[in-house]
């Protein structure tokens, strides 16, 4: 890989990473983490593997970058803190080499504290608190099934083809197929079984993950994160099990005419779902995070609730359940995939391709024709069917539309994203954040908090690469000794209703470009609350610091002025350079509702515009959920799927 860039800046990338994570003079450093550098991991070769996977004009657009670097004095003879301030100053300077310096940053770190090695091990997870994957897990279970993969171009012919096989694809596969009618199953990503997690991070975000981890919005302005392979975000996600709330459900009837949401009717879809992937609240352990939770609401006296997921408790152990976002290995998730794919393969003669990326929706007199899809040796693969159901979720199905130039003027708007700020709270004591379920108990006090609109507070996976990446900084030993505390925090999360919204487009080569400004005042106001009430939750509970995800605000220390810590984090920008934003929901970017000049599917889930295509995923949301929207987006697929029986089987 030493061909990736130029001798010039594949120094001056080693020197960046040594920057980043230096070594750091400590009287006590018996494990070795003071004096460990990045490179002493092995992040430069990381990165350069990474380099060599991205298209050319990215990879010279880093070169680039490093050739600046090296001009403006960024070179070995430079002090540590002559190197900050080079790198300061330039991203000052320039917002495209702020992006650079801070994407190039980021992945630093995420390897630095994230990567492992032959052995599974990283030697900062020493430091850390974190022991590493669980190696006793369950046997794992035989495949249970064998996805087509075509070696050259193929033709397949369907009563329904379902493209995408998340939440809503994978349900509605299993729906159709159960009902008799011939289903083939596209899916981009690939099948993988509990033998193929191994609960390492990276690792998952590589295979398991959409675009191969955490992803910025165009605009660089919210961290998205979704699941990609056979089962979508089922495979990956927390497991949070919420009910669609009535206020949601009555914004949906009375203002986007889905009339029956409103109704015992779809009580009845919200009812088979819960029964089918086994939802309880037995396997829903807390770890000291959960209690601080619990402890904090108790003593404001605000609402909380134990989490109901969807877990085998036969299975459960809550060791392994604490890496669930990495992929279950023991088999206990009762996700999209073994609930609804599998047995729509094995009993009822579903067939699957996975690995391959549909390219467009094909129509005839103006009809539903069936779709086009290409596998990644280049083979196409053709479904010729008078149904198609599009579930490629909420970032990729508008791309599906606007690539076929069907689907009408709202395609790709009203991109919702329930975007989640981040507070870390430092309890001074290893709070265990690895151990059990990352979702087990939530704070809801403040989910209707203004005309339908509000935000709950959650707890998040521990991670060590991805939580080294997202911690803001100004001094590379200033992180250090962060990292160095780590194991004595605990995140919650505001994850907020979003009123405003984002668009979906098409770049230059056809592919999703993602943008969202949290700029809509309702939204602003949320977002502040959610912040606020973290805070106070993190200090009713006992934290003795406490520090909010953004850059240019230090954390609060115990003695400190809570009130006016508070009033700082609220003046924070909520964008690309203050609040560091995430989003794990994505929805509404091709939703139902009665006018085609701001909806994509009737209130049913067909397109207006093509009759036999049929929205089946997040992306039908007509407004966000406000909740992890996992049983909301399965109970419309299986409302959805008897829509599709009815008008065409």
């Amino acid at each position: 890989m030493t061909d990736i860039l130029s001798p010039n800046q594949t120094a001056v990338l080693r020197l960046l990473c040594d920057t980043v994570v230096p070594a750091v003079p400590h009287p006590d450093d018996r494990d070795g983490f003071w004096g460990r550098r990045a490179t002493d991991v092995g992040a430069d070769q990381g990165v350069l593997a990474m380099l060599a996977a991205m298209p050319a004009e990215q990879r010279e657009a880093i070169g680039g970058l490093l050739d600046v670097l090296g001009a403006q004095g960024f070179q070995p003879a430079a002090s540590q803190e002559s190197r900050e301030q080079i790198l300061t100053t330039l991203s000052l300077a320039s917002a495209q080499a702020a992006a650079g310096i801070g994407s190039l940053t980021s992945l630093i770190l995420l390897l630095t504290y994230g990567a492992t090695d032959a052995a599974g091990r990283n030697p900062n997870w020493t430091r850390l608190g974190y022991p590493g994957p669980v190696t006793a897990a369950p046997p794992p279970d035989e495949p249970a099934i064998t996805p087509l993969r075509p070696e050259q171009d193929v033709d397949l012919e369907a009563d329904v083809v379902v493209v995408g096989s998340g939440a809503g694809g994978g349900l509605i596969a299993g729906r159709l197929a159960a009902s008799g009618a011939r289903v083939v199953v596209l899916e981009a990503g690939h099948y993988r079984t509990e033998a193929d997690f191994h609960q390492l991070e990276l690792a998952a975000y590589q295979n398991s993950y959409w675009r191969g981890g955490p992803n910025p919005t165009t605009d660089l302005n919210v961290t998205l994160m979704a699941g990609a392979g056979l089962g979508g975000g089922t495979v990956i996600n927390w497991t949070n099990c919420i009910r669609t709330k009535d206020w949601v459900r009555r914004q949906w009837a009375d203002d986007h005419g889905l009339t029956d949401v409103a109704t015992p009717a779809f009580d009845r879809h919200l009812d088979a779902v819960w029964r089918e992937l086994s939802v309880n609240d037995q396997c829903s352990e807390f770890n000291p995070v959960h209690e601080a939770m619990h402890r904090g609401a108790d003593a404001l006296g605000w609402s909380f609730a134990t989490v109901y997921r969807n877990w085998d408790s036969k299975r459960h152990d809550p060791a392994i359940a604490g890496h669930l976002g990495f992929g279950d290995a023991s088999g206990a998730k009762r996700s999209t995939l073994k609930v609804y794919l599998e047995p729509a393969v094995t009993e009822h003669g579903a067939r699957v391709v996975d690995g391959c990326q549909v390219q467009q929706i094909l129509v005839a007199n103006g009809r539903a024709a069936g779709v086009r899809g290409r596998c990644a040796n280049g083979a196409a693969v053709t479904v010729r069917a008078p149904v198609v159901v599009l579930a490629a979720g909420a970032l990729e199905s508008p791309g599906v539309l606007l690539r076929s130039g069907i689907g009408g003027p709202a395609v790709g708007d009203y991109l919702r994203l329930h975007p989640v700020t981040i507070t870390m709270g430092d309890y001074g004591t290893d709070m265990r954040a690895w151990w059990g379920a990352p979702h087990a108990a939530l704070v809801n006090e403040f989910a209707n908090v203004e005309d339908g609109y509000g935000f709950l507070m959650e707890s998040v996976q521990y991670t060590t690469g991805l939580g080294a990446s997202a911690l803001p900084f100004t001094t590379a030993a200033e992180h250090k000794q962060a990292l160095a505390d780590y194991r004595n925090h605990g995140s919650f999360i505001g994850l907020v209703r979003d009123h405003g919204h984002g668009r979906v487009t098409l770049d230059a080569a056809g592919n999703t470009a993602h943008w969202y400004a949290l700029t809509d005042e309702l939204d602003a106001r949320n977002t502040r609350r959610a912040l606020e009430a973290q805070i106070r939750l993190h200090h009713a509970a006992g934290a003795r610091g406490i520090r909010v995800l953004a850059r240019g605000i230090p954390p609060w220390r115990y003695g400190d002025d809570l009130d006016a810590y508070i009033a700082r984090a609220q003046r924070l920008p909520l964008r690309a350079g203050g609040a560091t934003l995430f989003s794990a929901h994505q929805m509404g970017s091709c939703r139902m509702g009665t006018d085609p000049a701001t909806s994509v599917a009737d209130p049913r889930g067909e397109l207006h515009d093509t009759p036999g295509v049929w929205i089946g995923d997040a992306s039908a949301f007509p407004t966000p959920s406000g909740t992890n929207p996992m049983i909301t987006i399965m109970a419309l697929a299986s409302r959805t799927a008897e829509n599709i029986k009815e008008a065409a089987l």
